[in-house]
């Protein structure tokens, strides 16, 4: 084997595992800024983390927040490992992508920008 030659190891595992807590980050972030806009909704998000969380009514929504995150990164991360494991990915590409999507998962929850949008 020469110098030129590389063993491609296939990276589809570690992108699908950090491409779900993106997905779960941004689903809390999303489930955040909705439940400021909407108090039904906030309610409705309550209501999901009351039904599994002990101390759910000491948190509040946030327990709800907190539950649908985590579920959508606990679905989504085998479903991506399943379709992605065998593959070789241009990893720069896809830690660019995690990067841009917690970038927007953290602007949606920053003061600054919610309180745009919050009256």
């Amino acid at each position: 084997m020469s110098t030129d030659e590389t063993i491609k190891i296939p990276n589809g595992a570690a992108v699908a595992a950090y491409l779900a807590v993106a997905i779960g980050s941004l689903v809390l972030a999303i489930a955040a800024f909705a439940s400021d806009l909407s108090k039904p909704f906030e309610q409705m998000v309550f209501g999901i983390g009351k039904l599994w969380m002990p101390g759910a009514a000491g948190i509040g929504p946030y327990s709800g927040k907190e539950t649908l995150g985590l579920l959508a990164w606990l679905i989504s991360w085998p479903i991506l490992h399943f379709i992605l494991r065998n593959q070789q990915l241009n990893g720069r590409f896809w830690l660019i992508v995690f990067l841009v999507v917690m970038g927007v998962a953290t602007t949606l929850v920053w003061p600054p920008v919610a309180s745009l949008f919050i009256r």
